[in-house]
């Protein structure tokens, strides 16, 4: 039998967990670049307009900035994975690494929601 399996197993899952919602945030962010292009292309026949170019331009920003912090998402929860795992076969008490990091990540993703809120309801009410 592994020693300490159930704490390495909880590790695993919750490094898994990461990883899945990397996945998620990287896609949400291709999907926002996307569909930039969509609006670029169906706009002009649903509103009459054509749009702004710095409005396509946010939208490939906010893409990218999506698909990066997944990726910063992934690489930080390789560490803390390996981190907790040493932690987990040490005789030392070791203190947690706190929610700062998950608060901020919170934090993030919110204010980048809203953001894009603000630019599609904007994109689609006046057309520019």
């Amino acid at each position: 039998m592994i020693r300490n399996f159930a704490d390495h197993s909880a590790n695993e899952r919750t490094f898994l967990a990461w990883v899945r919602t990397a996945i998620a945030v990287m896609a949400f962010g291709f999907l926002v670049e996307r569909f930039d292009l969509f609006l670029e292309l169906a706009a002009p026949s649903l509103a009459g307009r054509i749009l702004s170019v710095p409005g396509q331009r946010f939208g490939n920003e906010a893409g990218l900035a999506l698909i990066i912090l997944g990726t910063a998402i992934v690489a930080i929860a390789a560490t803390r994975f390996l981190m907790t795992s040493k932690a987990i076969d040490s005789a030392n008490v070791h203190a947690g690494p706190g929610s700062r990091f998950d608060l901020a990540l919170a934090i993030l993703l919110g204010l980048l929601g809203c953001a894009l809120f603000i630019y599609l309801s904007h994109a689609f009410v006046t057309g520019t």
